[in-house]
């Protein structure tokens, strides 16, 4: 039988994309000696180095599971880089504004989750339990109980100004609306 050496692009709708041809595409293979994947995520080969290499996702998590980026900065270094961060990606806090996530994925800010550490409790909790936890914890060292103590003073401020956070927060979230 013989071949037909008819284009596909014939007539309408067109059958292919614009553009698009019919020769062999070039691949870049994750740069990981023996994988076979396309390499398709850049790593730095070095700090401030433009020279990249190109890994498949999986290497690409194992060559990054280790990075500090916050390596080799004393404290005002960091604070001044991640400040730096914080202000190029301000784009994106607003997506935290349709909140395409739930709780525990994404969606607490660096805030929220150290309150959450002060008031030991999972990112995932929701408010009712952060509401118990927080009176509970509260009435043990509110200082009518514990009068003239100043560590008790110290951490009710502390669990004071979590549980502030925290109601901001889900007042935010309140105000949002529902989430689909």
């Amino acid at each position: 039988m013989a071949r037909s050496k008819r284009s596909i692009d014939w007539g309408f709708p067109r059958w292919r994309g614009y553009e698009a041809g019919r020769e062999a595409q070039s691949v870049r293979l994750c740069d990981r000696v023996g994988c076979e994947e396309v390499g398709d995520c850049p790593a730095p080969k070095s700090p401030n180095s433009p020279e990249r290499w190109y890994f498949c996702q999986k290497h690409a998590g194992e060559y990054n599971k280790g990075w500090d980026y916050f390596a080799g900065l004393d404290a005002e270094e960091a604070a001044a880089r991640a400040a730096q961060e914080q202000r190029d990606n301000a784009g994106y806090r607003e997506s935290a504004h349709y909140g395409w996530a739930g709780s525990g994925d994404g969606s607490r800010s660096r805030d929220e989750l150290n309150a959450l550490d002060a008031l030991g409790l999972d990112p995932d909790v929701d408010f009712a339990t952060v509401k118990k936890t927080w009176r509970n914890k509260a009435k043990e060292v509110h200082p009518d109980v514990k009068p003239g103590d100043a560590n008790a003073a110290a951490e009710f401020h502390k669990l004071q100004l979590a549980y502030e956070v925290l109601r901001a927060a889900e007042d935010r979230r309140q105000w949002a609306g529902p989430q689909d």
